[in-house]
C-alpha cells in the first residue's frame, strides 16, 4: 500500500464519513480504474460495501485486494471478520489461518484465529494463539478477555480470574468485563464477591444500555431462589430473548407450573433453532446411521487390524446423551489421584477426515476403512491412536502421575467402532438415564450435541430410538462392551456403583471419589452448580409432571423406555 492515499481516495472517505455512500463509492471506483491495486482505494471500496450489507461484494473486494498483496493485514484481518460475523465458520478458519501464514507476527491474525478455535472448543489452541497475541501486542484488554474467556472454559478460573482482572485494570469501564470476572467469582463459589462484581456491571450497564438482569437470574436460581429470580426477570420491560425465554421457563418448571414451563421450552428452543440456523436432518441422520450399520458387522470388526497399546495415560470414553450423568461420573473420576478430566474432547470426530486422507479410494466412511485390511495400510488403527493421544498431550492431559485422562463427548457412541480400533482396551463407560427425564433435560438447555436434535421435543424422541438402535447393534458386534452405568442406580447406591466403576478401570478405591462434589475442579458445562453439591435424587422422576405432553411419542420412545429397564 503506498505511503499516502490518492486524493481521490481522500475525497471518497470524506464523501462516506458525510453519508454520501454513492458519491463515496463513485470516487473510489474512479480511483480503481485508473489504478485497480490501490490499496488505499480498495479497503475504502471493501468497508463502503461492508458498511450497505454487501457481503459478497466485499468479500470479493478484500480477495482482490489479498490477490495483489498477500501479505496485506487490513485484507487479511478484514476478511476473516467479515466472514465470521455473516456465520460462515469454515471460510473464515480458513482466511484465519491464511493470515497467519502471511503474517505470523501480526497480533490480530492470532487473536482471531484464537476466537475462531474457542468457538471450536479446540480452547488449549485458542489459549496458545490468545498467548502469542499477548506477546506480540502487549497487554491489550481484548486480548486479555478473550484469554480469559478461554481459560474460564477450560475450567481454570484462578488463570481466567487473572486475565480478566488485568483486562479490567487496563478498561474498567467495560460493563462486559464486570459481568464476566464475576461469573468467574461464581465459578470459584465465591458468591460475595461475585455479587459485588455483579452490581459494577448492572452500574456501568445501566450507562451503557447493557443489561444483566439474566446472570442476576441465574444466580438467584442458584441459591434455590426461584420466585425471585422469575420475578427479576418478568419485570424486565423489553422483550425477552430466547436465553432469557429459556430461563424463565426452568424457573417456571421449579415452581410447579409445569404447563406454562412446557410451552416456554417449546418457544424459546424454537427461537434459538431459527435464530442459530439450526435443524434436525432425520434422512442425514438415518441414512448415515444404516450405513454405519451395515458396515460394521462382526465379521468386519474381526477382520480390521487394531492398534496396539501406546505407553502412557489412557482414555477413559464416557459416552452416552447429554443430560444423562456424565459430568457427573467424570467429576467423581477426577477426584481420583490417578484421574485428570479431559471434558468434551473432539478428537474422536476429528478421526473421519484423518480417515478421508489416510485411505485410498473414493468410497465414503466408513466403507472406506475395509481398506484397511490390506497388509500396507494396517498401521492406520495405530496412527489414529497416536493422532487422539498427540492430541491429547497438546490439551495437556498426558501429564505426570496421571494413569488415565477422560473423554465425555456425548454422544461418541456413533463412533464407538473407531474407538474399539485405535483404543480395543480402553475402558468405555455408557451413561444411562430415563429417555423422559433426558428428553426434559435437553429441552430446558440450549444444547447443540446429537445433529441439533434438542430443539424439538420429536427430534430427541426420534434421536434416541435411532441411538438406542444403534448402540443396540454394536454392543452384539463389537465383542468387547461398554460398562452400562444407570444414573438412578449410581444416585441410589453411590458407594457401590463407585466401586463398581474403579474395579472396572482397574483403579483402587479411593475416599475423595465419594465426595467429588466437593472437588474444586470447576466443570464447564451447564451442570457445574449440580455436581458441586450432595448427591440427590431430585431429578429423578422429572418428566411425570409432563407425561401428558410425552403420550404422542409413547408408542416411539415405550420400548427404548423398556430396553433400558424402565418402567413406563
Amino acid at each position: 500500500m503506498t505511503a499516502s492515499p490518492h486524493p481521490l481516495v481522500l475525497k471518497g472517505r470524506q464523501a462516506f464519513q458525510a453519508g454520501d455512500v454513492s458519491g463515496a463509492l463513485s470516487l473510489c471506483g474512479m480511483r480503481l480504474n485508473e489504478a485497480p491495486t490501490d490499496g488505499h482505494a480498495l479497503e475504502l471500496k471493501a468497508v463502503i460495501q461492508t458498511s450497505r450489507g454487501d457481503v459478497r461484494g466485499a468479500e470479493v473486494t478484500l480477495r482482490l485486494a489479498i490477490d495483489h498483496d498477500p501479505a496485506s493485514d487490513w485484507a487479511l484481518n478484514d476478511l476473516t471478520q467479515l466472514l465470521h460475523n455473516n456465520g460462515q465458520a469454515l471460510a473464515a478458519e480458513i482466511a484465519a489461518r491464511e493470515a497467519l501464514i502471511q503474517r505470523p507476527e501480526d497480533p490480530q491474525a492470532h487473536l482471531q484465529l484464537a476466537v475462531i478455535l474457542g468457538e471450536k472448543d479446540d480452547l488449549p489452541a485458542a489459549e496458545f494463539h490468545s498467548r502469542r497475541a499477548l506477546d506480540l501486542a502487549g497487554p491489550h484488554p481484548q486480548i486479555l478477555v478473550t484469554l480469559g474467556l478461554c481459560l474460564y472454559r477450560q475450567g481454570r478460573i484462578d488463570d481466567a480470574l487473572s486475565a480478566l482482572l488485568e483486562a479490567h485494570r487496563l478498561q474498567p469501564d467495560q460493563a462486559q468485563v464486570l459481568a464476566h470476572i464475576s461469573r468467574a467469582y461464581e465459578a470459584r463459589r465465591d458468591m460475595a464477591d461475585a455479587y459485588i462484581w455483579l452490581e459494577r456491571a448492572e452500574a456501568q450497564g445501566r450507562k451503557t444500555g447493557e443489561s444483566f438482569t439474566l446472570q442476576r437470574a441465574l444466580y438467584l436460581r442458584h441459591a434455590d431462589q426461584p420466585k425471585q429470580a422469575l420475578d427479576l426477570i418478568e419485570s424486565t420491560p423489553d422483550t425477552l430473548a430466547p436465553p432469557a425465554m429459556l430461563e424463565r421457563s426452568v424457573l417456571l418448571d421449579k415452581l410447579g407450573r409445569h404447563d406454562e414451563a412446557m410451552q416456554g421450552f417449546v418457544t424459546a428452543k424454537a427461537r434459538l433453532a431459527q435464530d442459530m440456523g439450526v435443524r434436525y436432518e432425520a434422512v442425514r441422520v438415518a441414512h448415515e446411521f444404516a450405513a454405519l450399520t451395515d458396515f460394521f458387522t462382526a465379521e468386519r470388526m474381526q477382520n480390521l487390524p487394531k492398534a496396539t497399546v501406546r505407553q502412557g495415560p489412557q482414555p477413559i470414553f464416557i459416552l452416552g446423551f447429554p443430560r444423562s450423568g456424565s459430568t457427573m461420573i467424570e467429576q467423581m473420576l477426577d477426584a481420583h489421584p490417578h484421574v485428570s478430566a479431559g471434558g468434551e474432547l473432539p478428537f474422536v470426530a476429528e478421526w473421519q477426515k484423518l480417515i478421508a486422507d489416510l485411505l485410498p479410494g473414493a468410497k465414503p466412511y466408513p466403507e472406506r476403512l475395509a481398506q484397511m485390511q490390506a497388509a500396507d495400510l494396517h498401521h492406520v488403527a495405530g496412527v489414529l491412536r497416536d493422532y487422539y493421544l498427540d492430541r491429547a498431550e497438546s490439551y495437556g492431559l498426558l501429564g505426570e502421575g496421571k494413569t488415565f485422562f477422560t473423554d465425555r463427548m456425548p454422544l461418541n457412541d456413533v463412533h464407538l467402532p473407531l474407538i474399539r480400533l485405535a483404543f480395543p482396551q480402553s475402558t468405555v463407560i455408557r451413561m444411562v438415564r430415563h429417555p423422559l427425564d433426558v428428553a426434559l433435560s435437553m429441552l430446558s438447555h440450549n444444547l447443540t450435541h446429537g445433529y441439533h436434535c434438542g430443539y424439538k421435543i420429536e427430534t430427541i424422541i426420534a434421536h434416541r430410538v435411532a441411538m438406542q438402535a444403534l448402540n443396540t447393534h454394536y454392543d452384539a458386534v463389537l465383542g468387547y462392551p461398554a460398562l452400562i452405568l444407570r444414573y438412578e442406580d449410581f444416585v441410589a447406591e453411590q458407594k457401590g456403583h463407585t466401586l463398581r466403576v474403579l474395579g472396572h478401570i482397574g483403579l483402587g478405591f479411593h475416599e475423595a471419589t465419594l465426595r467429588f462434589h466437593t472437588h474444586r475442579r470447576h466443570a464447564p458445562t451447564p451442570t457445574f452448580t449440580q455436581v458441586s453439591r450432595p448427591l440427590n435424587d431430585r431429578s429423578i422422576g422429572r418428566w411425570k409432571a409432563y407425561e401428558r405432553f410425552f403420550v404422542p411419542f409413547m408408542d416411539e420412545i415405550g420400548p427404548v423406555i423398556e430396553a433400558l429397564g424402565y418402567r413406563l
